[in-house]
């Protein structure tokens, strides 16, 4: 005999808040023995009778959180006809929020999930962000919206993916004095090209850090203090070579250093 709980959730979206709330609800009670049944993009009456009459083979609780009018009294309905325990989540908050705006809701499903251009375009560029990332991949140069360059440690990467975020596609390069500039870089229109440097002891202090949650010593040439001080200047070197503009990351927010690559470049991008 089977004496676990089912709980049932449905949703006509991905379910995501329904099994949130039965998880919290759940962690509330300890030592039980239970199985989770999740069902999302449930639209229609047959959908519903078929998951209920599987809930009353068992020991079953449904939760669930629909907006269409018509396919929660449906739940209801059959929930009763069948006696499984059923509970709403969503329409006691709708019925609330719609007393304190004074409206009814759209009652549209999926809308927290809207999947437009624009997000579209935003998972474009976080995929391009992390396939250019670290100049792993040069033939993205001439598909980037930006191109930073930089020596290790000047927040390439974080820049890189927050700016991707933002929908923009972004490729970084690192600086390395024993490593020639490749000619790709030199063939990216000026107007995508950003320079980042940092102060020497900045980096010094970044570095060590790095190195201490590496578990690696920090009396390396990587820490050293004139082997940044010399990649600092060959960094220089190279982005007047290249005629680029250079942003000193010192003492800068992400945020703040995005705001001025995008001022730089043109970018008609809000940053929120």
């Amino acid at each position: 005999m089977d004496n676990r709980y089912y709980i049932f959730i449905l949703s006509d979206s991905l379910g995501e808040t329904a099994s949130h709330v039965a998880r919290a609800a759940m962690n509330q009670f300890l030592n039980k023995d239970y199985v989770v049944k999740k069902y999302n993009y449930v639209r229609d009456a047959d959908a519903v009778e078929e998951i209920v009459i599987e809930a009353s083979k068992h020991k079953s609780m449904v939760l669930f959180t629909t907006v269409m009018e018509e396919l929660t009294n449906t739940i209801v309905t059959m929930c009763a006809t069948h006696n499984v325990i059923c509970h709403d989540i969503l329409s006691p908050v709708l019925k609330q929020f719609g007393s304190f705006f004074g409206d009814k809701p759209v009652r549209k499903p999926g809308t927290m999930y809207k999947l437009d251009d624009d997000y579209f375009e935003r998972v474009a560029a976080i995929e391009f962000a992390v396939k250019y990332d670290d100049g792993k991949d040069l033939r993205g140069l001439k598909y980037a919206d930006i191109v930073l360059l930089g020596i290790s440690r000047t927040s390439k990467t974080p820049l890189s993916m927050y700016l991707s975020h933002k929908n923009v596609k972004v490729a970084n390069v690192p600086l390395v004095p024993e490593i020639q500039v490749a000619k790709e870089i030199f063939q990216v229109p000026k107007n995508k090209l950003i320079g980042l440097t940092n102060s020497p002891e900045k980096l010094n202090e970044i570095r060590i850090e790095r190195l201490r949650a590496l578990g690696l010593s920090s009396d390396v040439e990587y820490a050293n203090f004139d082997r940044i001080l010399h990649e600092l200047d060959y960094a220089e070197k190279v982005y007047k070579q290249l005629g680029c503009p250079v942003i000193n990351v010192a003492n800068k927010a992400i945020e703040e250093t995005a705001s001025i690559i995008l001022e730089i470049t043109g970018l008609n991008i809000k940053l929120k």
